[in-house]
């Protein structure tokens, strides 16, 4: 599990995605263990219960990562009394 675990983090997967965030902030090692054990709760749930795996892709796991981190960020703001805002993006930002 630990090599297939190494081989997904350069896959543009879902898993792929988990591996490499996790990489950056705890190191490899880490990362390659937690990866393996995600990757062997999955097989297993395939045997068991004849669960069908379909990755969503690392833009999908991105994606709920940011919106993820953006609530708790929120959440935290407003416990300090702030309400967070979004800024314009660069297009809305240019003058012709």
């Amino acid at each position: 599990m630990r090599l297939a675990a190494v081989t997904i983090g350069r896959s543009d997967t879902a898993l792929g995605a988990f591996y490499r965030r996790l990489a950056a902030r705890a190191g490899k090692a880490k990362a390659v263990t937690a990866t393996a054990r995600k990757i062997a709760v999955l097989f297993y749930n395939t045997l068991r219960h004849g669960m069908t795996y379909k990755d969503p892709g690392a833009s999908h796991y991105e994606e709920r990562y940011r919106n993820r981190v953006l609530g708790n960020l929120k959440r935290r703001a407003k416990s300090f009394g702030y309400d967070l805002q979004e800024l314009p993006q660069e297009a809305d930002m240019a003058v012709s």
